[in-house]
C-alpha cells in the first residue's frame, strides 16, 4: 500500500480475524457475529465514539458476505445521492441475491426528509442499510426508519485494544517496520489518542515523522514534546469532544459558571453542533438538580427546543443563558439515584405479580377473580390520600427514593413524613 496513504487506511483491518475490540458483537457466539455468519443480515445502526470500528465493521461485513457495498456520508450527501444508490442497487440485484448494503456514515446528520427517503427501499429489502452514528438514535433517528434497524453499541476501545493495535503498526506497516522504533511507554500515546484508533494511528504517524533520529525513542516525554510542537498537524477534535463535554458537565456540577460558559465557549469555537450542547443541558438538569428545582428542566427543554428552531450564531446566547442558570441551581442527583436503585431491584424482583387491587378489572372475570378489588380512590378519601400499599408484598417499605438534603427536597419529605409516617421516616 502507498506511504503517502495515512497510517489508519493502512493499518484498517480486511477480516473480523483481525478486527481488534467489541468483542460483545462480534466475538465467537456473539450476537452480530452470529448474524453475520448466518447470512441473513437485518438492516442496523452502528452507535459509538469515534474511532472504535463503525466504518470497518461495515466493510468487513460486506466482504465476507461477498456484497455490493455503497457508502455515503451524510455530511455531503442529498436526496438525490441517497435516489442515485437506490436506483443502483435496484438494477444490480438479479433474482434472489441478497441486497446490497449501504453504508451511511454520521447518519444522525440526515435530516428528517433524507430518512424518509431511505425508508422503502429498507423496508422493501432494495438495500441492507448500517448506518454509523455516534449520537443516540432514539434522538437523531425518525421513528419509523429505528423500528426497522436493530441498533448495536460499541464500546471505547481499551488500553489492551490501543496497545495491540500499536505493537501491529510497528510490526506490520511497511513504513514503520524498516524505521528503528524503540517503543518504552505507551500512557502519553494513549492518552493522545483518546481511545479512538485512528487518532491513535495519527498520533503515532506524526510523532515518528517529525523527527529524523535513529532510533526513535517513544517514551512520555518524547510524545507529548513532538504533539506539542506539531499541535497545528495534529487534529485534536475527536479527543477534544468527549473532554471538553465533560469538562462542561462537571462545571455544572460543581456550581462554577465561570468555568461553565467558558467550556460552552470552547465547544462554540470548535464548531460543536448548538443540539448536542443543549441535549446534554437537558441531561443535566434531571441528573443534577431534578427536585432541587424542578424549573430546571423545563428552561433547559425551553433552550433545546429553541437551538432547533435557531441555530448559530444566536443560539450561543440561549445556551450562555441556560448554562449559567444551571450552573447557579443548588444540585440533587436523588432521583437519578431513586431510578437506578430501582433499576438494581428490578433485576432481583422483576417477576413479582402486581398486587391484585391494583389492576384494572375491563373483563366480568377479572373482577370476579379479583383484580381491582379493595382498590380505595385517593381522591374520595379525606385529604385525598388514603395508606395504602402500593408495591408488591414481597418487597414493600422498601427504600428507593430517598430525599437530598436541598430546601425543596426537606419540604418533600416533611410532606410524605406526614402522610407516610415510618415509610418515608429517613
Amino acid at each position: 500500500m502507498p506511504s503517502n496513504i495515512p497510517l489508519a487506511e493502512r493499518m484498517r483491518p480486511q477480516k473480523l480475524e483481525d478486527y481488534v475490540g467489541q468483542e460483545h458483537l462480534v466475538g465467537e457466539n456473539s450476537i452480530l457475529r452470529n448474524v453475520i455468519e448466518s447470512g441473513s443480515l437485518p438492516s442496523f445502526i452502528l452507535w459509538g465514539p469515534p474511532g472504535v470500528g463503525k466504518t470497518t465493521l461495515a466493510r468487513i461485513i460486506a466482504s465476507h458476505l461477498n456484497r455490493p457495498f455503497y457508502t455515503l456520508s451524510a455530511i455531503n450527501s442529498g436526496v438525490k445521492d441517497i435516489r442515485d444508490i437506490i436506483d443502483k442497487a435496484q438494477k444490480s440485484r438479479f433474482f434472489d441475491s441478497p441486497s446490497p448494503i449501504l453504508f451511511i456514515d454520521e447518519i444522525h446528520r440526515f435530516s428528517k426528509s433524507q430518512q424518509d427517503s431511505l425508508l422503502a427501499a429498507v423496508e422493501q429489502g432494495v438495500v441492507t442499510l448500517i448506518g454509523a452514528t455516534t449520537e443516540n438514535p432514539s434522538f437523531e433517528v425518525i421513528s419509523p426508519l429505528l423500528s426497522r434497524c436493530q441498533v448495536y453499541v460499541l464500546k471505547p476501545l481499551e488500553k489492551s485494544h490501543l496497545e495491540d493495535l500499536l505493537k501491529r503498526s510497528l510490526t506490520q506497516d511497511f513504513d514503520l517496520r524498516n524505521r528503528n522504533i524503540e517503543l518504552e511507554e505507551t500512557e502519553a500515546i494513549l492518552r493522545f489518542s483518546g481511545g479512538d484508533a485512528r487518532k491513535l494511528f495519527n498520533v503515532l504517524e506524526l510523532v515518528v515523522q517529525s523527527t529524523s533520529e535513529d532510533p526513535v525513542i517513544l517514551t512520555n516525554e518524547s510524545v507529548t514534546r513532538r504533539i506539542q510542537e506539531n499541535i497545528t498537524m495534529y487534529d485534536k477534535n475527536g479527543e477534544l469532544h468527549y473532554d471538553i463535554i465533560s469538562a462542561f458537565i462537571k462545571s455544572l456540577r460543581g456550581s462554577d459558571p465561570n468555568a461553565a460558559v467558558y467550556w460552552l465557549a470552547r465547544m462554540i469555537e470548535g464548531g460543536e453542533k448548538p443540539e448536542f450542547i443543549a441535549r446534554r443541558l437537558l441531561i443535566f438538569s434531571s441528573e443534577d438538580i431534578g427536585l432541587a428545582n424542578p424549573n430546571a428542566l423545563l428552561l433547559a427543554n425551553a433552550c433545546f427546543d429553541a437551538v432547533h428552531k435557531i441555530g448559530w450564531p444566536e443560539s450561543r446566547i440561549i445556551l450562555s443563558e441556560a448554562t449559567v442558570y444551571l450552573a447557579t441551581c443548588p444540585k440533587s442527583n436523588s432521583t437519578y439515584k431513586a431510578i437506578g436503585a430501582a433499576q438494581e431491584l428490578i433485576a432481583q424482583t422483576g417477576d413479582l405479580p402486581v398486587p391484585l387491587h391494583l389492576r384494572n378489572a375491563p373483563t366480568k372475570l377479572m373482577k370476579e377473580l379479583g383484580y381491582g378489588k379493595d382498590y380505595q380512590y385517593p381522591h374520595d378519601q379525606i385529604g385525598r390520600f388514603i395508606d395504602e400499599d402500593y408495591l408488591p408484598e414481597k418487597i414493600r417499605g422498601t427504600q428507593i427514593w430517598s430525599p437530598a438534603e436541598t430546601q425543596k427536597e426537606k419540604e418533600i419529605r416533611e410532606k410524605m413524613r406526614k402522610l407516610w409516617g415510618d415509610r418515608y421516616d429517613y
